[in-house]
């Protein structure tokens, strides 16, 4: 008999659940991650498109199989994204063509490699997913961290990432942008939310 459907946003409800203007420090564990990395403006690119489209699919094998091999089930978790650039004093809300990127879907701990490859070939023979082959499955840590919720667009969250970044400054804590990069954690689906609506938890590891 299936147990109750494990939803991580709740187990890790201090990193999921945040507040809008009050930035947070917390302390994220080594996590399970499938991910993808690319190069390009997430508006236009059609790497940041194919990297999407091919972890979504793969991210809903890997949970169907956990249920029918495990017998457990579990809320898949939203898209997150870390982003950066070679030269981060290039970094630019405005121009995004050299943004370099990795977007990824946190996995339940008791999911394995194993588990991983069989869902990807699964997933190629009803799929033509053209990145696909560039899906990893690794251990992602960024320990302490501060963390925000911004509500709204995309384009609006500099004003937001100020806010985080003075609230570091002020604590005394600093960061490394090729390091520590700046990540991102889309609670809403962006297809079907209007843009004063979305909630973004902008999240900044720091020492």
């Amino acid at each position: 008999m299936n147990v109750d459907k494990l939803d991580l946003k709740k187990e890790f409800k201090e990193l999921y659940k945040v507040s809008d203007n009050v930035p947070v420090i917390v302390d994220v564990p080594l996590l399970k991650i499938i991910s993808i990395e690319g190069k390009g403006n997430p508006n236009t690119s059609l790497e940041f498109k194919n990297a999407v489209e091919a972890l979504f699919p793969v991210a809903f094998k890997i949970k169907f199989t956990s249920k029918k091999e495990l017998d457990k089930d579990y809320t898949v978790m939203p898209l997150e994204g870390l982003w950066w650039t070679e030269d981060m004093n290039e970094f630019s809300i405005e121009n995004k063509d050299n943004w370099l990127w990795k977007v990824f879907i946190v996995q339940p701990d008791f999911i394995t490699e194993e588990m991983f490859e069989s869902s990807i070939e699964e997933v190629k023979k009803k799929k033509d997913l053209l990145s696909i082959g560039k899906l990893r499955f690794e251990t992602f840590s960024e320990g302490l961290s501060v963390q925000v919720l911004h509500v709204g667009s995309y384009d609006d969250e500099p004003k937001t990432v100020k806010m985080l970044h003075d609230f570091i400054a002020e604590r005394g804590y600093s960061f490394d942008g090729l390091v520590q990069k700046h990540h991102e954690i889309y609670l809403s689906d962006m297809r079907k939310t209007a843009s004063e609506k979305l909630k973004t938890i902008l999240r900044q590891p720091v020492k």
